[in-house]
């Protein structure tokens, strides 16, 4: 799964071995930090996303639950503060809204 905030890109996938255990992957180690500050997050530079961490797949669960929650924004491009990260959100926004026509 893949997932936009304003804190950052994260895809989401099942561990293999354990169903209830996430692989929390991301871009950049402070997009996991961000939503999972006391997450222990490691890197591996021969994978393609190159940080990660595992995690409980209730504590996932759970902060996507408080973040729905606590949203406050009415346009998610503008909420995003990272410049880099806001042009790369839009260009996903191009791509999808080209894809729907």
């Amino acid at each position: 799964m893949w997932i936009f905030t304003n804190k950052g890109f994260l895809s989401i996938i099942q561990d293999f071995r354990d169903p209830d255990i996430l692989i929390v992957r991301a871009r950049f180690p402070d997009h996991i930090q961000n939503l999972f500050p006391d997450a222990k997050i490691t890197k591996t530079t021969s994978r393609d996303y190159l940080y990660r961490t595992l995690l409980p797949r209730q504590e996932v669960v759970d902060m996507l639950k408080k973040y729905t929650e606590e949203m406050d924004y009415t346009n998610f491009k503008d909420s995003v503060d990272e410049p880099v990260y806001q042009r790369a959100c839009s260009e996903v926004w191009g791509n999808m809204r080209r894809y729907q026509k």
